[in-house]
């Protein structure tokens, strides 16, 4: 269940990702560089900093503050866009976002890993994640986007017809394969809960509150800012848990992604009503273009 179907759930979930991507996405980040450095800052030093924080201080097992810095270094996912979508932030950016973070995490993510595994040394006989897995995460990461671009762009109406079919297939494989993971680790999930639950919490509301307020401190315009919220505060737990588990072979290791991946989802709904528009929209939106205005030129 967990050795071959998350990778094929994940793949998938890539897949429908390059799908929605083209080489256009990644040139916006040109045009819009301070809100895309800001963003990849807070989310490559920041976050992975801060997460080392909360672990020293709840003292977590070295194997589970691991798992808590693979999930820090993991990028935003798809899930990002929908809620920047519900709460009406910068969709094209958070796209350009995801498309970028995917290909830094190639590198980012096993030298973040690496880190950890020096710091805590949660395996006597494991040095981390050696130049062969490093390969095994570019494989999971990059060619399922990479071959989804590809269809994009030499079958484009077909890369459209499939999009919505891929979405729903990759949101069905991935609920009943972790359903089936959780239920084969069901003790181990249970025995560690509450020990996590408090860390991945805190932690999800300071990724979402520094993908927010960082921006707006620096004069980022508010969709931007919302959609860097998002991009920021929704980590891609699927991939941290399909490293953890079919790359390192640890199923301690995916636990802290794992309770994350539940509760996440509760608490982005709720951040994206703290920081939603309140007063007029048409108001604030021509206040955003205005301040986007400025900041480029």
């Amino acid at each position: 269940m967990t050795t071959i179907g998350l990778p094929v759930a994940l793949g998938i979930i890539m897949f429908g990702l390059g799908l929605s991507l083209t080489l256009g996405d990644f040139a916006r980040v040109l045009k819009q560089p301070k809100a895309v450095i800001i963003a990849l800052v807070c989310q490559l030093i920041v976050l992975p900093a801060i997460c080392l924080g909360l672990v020293l201080a709840f003292q977590l097992p070295p194997v589970l503050a691991v798992g808590m810095m693979m999930l820090a270094a993991s990028p935003g996912g798809t899930t990002a866009n929908l809620y920047s979508h519900l709460f009406r932030g910068d969709v094209a950016l958070n796209i350009s976002l995801t498309a970028v973070n995917s290909v830094v995490a190639v590198f980012t993510l096993p030298i973040i890993t690496n880190v950890a595994i020096a710091i805590f040394d949660p395996f006597d006989d494991q040095l981390g994640l050696q130049w062969s897995k490093v390969l095994e995460v570019f494989a999971i990461v990059l060619l399922p986007v990479a071959l989804g671009m590809l269809v994009r762009r030499f079958a484009p109406r077909f890369a459209d017809a499939m999009d919505r079919p891929v979405r729903i297939a990759s949101v069905v494989i991935l609920v009943v394969v972790i359903a089936g993971a959780v239920a084969s680790n069901w003790e181990l999930l249970v025995e560690n809960f509450a020990r996590l639950a408090l860390i991945t919490i805190v932690f999800c509301i300071i990724s979402l509150a520094i993908g927010y307020l960082v921006p707006r401190w620096l004069r980022v315009g508010r969709r931007q800012a919302i959609a860097a919220s998002f991009e920021i505060g929704i980590h891609n737990a699927t991939l941290a848990i399909v490293i953890a588990q079919s790359v390192l072979g640890s199923t301690e290791l995916s636990l802290p992604a794992a309770v994350y991946g539940v509760l996440m989802f509760f608490i982005a709904f709720g951040f994206g009503f703290l920081i939603r528009d309140r007063s007029d929209t048409a108001a604030n939106d021509r206040a955003d273009a205005a301040v986007e205005h400025r900041a480029h030129g």
